[in-house]
């Protein structure tokens, strides 16, 4: 069972999206913070990423927000997190974001989150890291992603070994469960590489 200090939440940064979506961010949120898990993000005041840092700040969490100053200048940045990181850029915001981060999760998102979840997934396929990544399926939000990850493995484009590198849960109930499942660390920790 793994021992988790700090998990990281891709998110969306919509305030558009469906209630129940920020309703659960909001109560994830919650339950890392009554786990005593950090939680680590992009720094946002808006959208699911904000609902998860206010969850994690109502209950008394640490909560470390990582945002690059053309999204701070925008006045997005969440003002109440315990760390608030303004950073020169996107690159050095998901590298920081990865090294203050024990594991991954994705809530549902945008483009922002797509990226952010290949980005890990890729690094974990090139074996520059083994932390457990959860994609959490709310109302069947990431459907489409599986079925394209799942065709990208059957035209051989991945090996089916790729699946293996993330767990699908359908609520947030199942989040923590599945990353304190995932095998203990293997590959030495190190720095995210570009």
């Amino acid at each position: 069972m793994r021992h988790l200090k700090s998990v990281c939440v891709y998110c969306g940064s919509s305030n558009d999206g469906p209630p129940a979506h920020r309703a659960a961010a909001r109560a994830f949120g919650e339950s890392l913070a009554r786990e005593k898990i950090d939680l680590v993000y992009g720094g946002g005041r808006v959208g699911l990423m904000g609902a998860v840092a206010d969850g994690a700040i109502a209950a008394g969490g640490h909560v470390v927000g990582i945002i690059p100053e053309h999204l701070m200048r925008a006045e997005v940045g969440h003002g109440q997190v315990s760390e608030l990181h303004v950073v020169a850029s996107m690159h050095v915001r998901k590298a920081m974001m990865f090294e203050r981060s024990d594991a991954f999760v994705a809530l549902p998102g945008g483009p922002g989150t797509l990226d952010e979840v290949f980005e890990i997934l890729t690094w974990r396929q090139l074996q520059l890291h083994d932390k457990p990544t959860v994609v959490c399926n709310l109302d069947g939000y990431w459907n489409g992603l599986i079925g394209l990850i799942d065709g990208i493995i059957d035209a051989k484009y991945a090996r089916p070994s790729f699946r293996e590198f993330f767990s699908v849960v359908s609520g947030i109930d199942g989040i923590l469960p599945a990353l304190r499942a995932a095998p203990a660390s293997v590959l030495p920790a190190q720095p995210a590489k570009f």
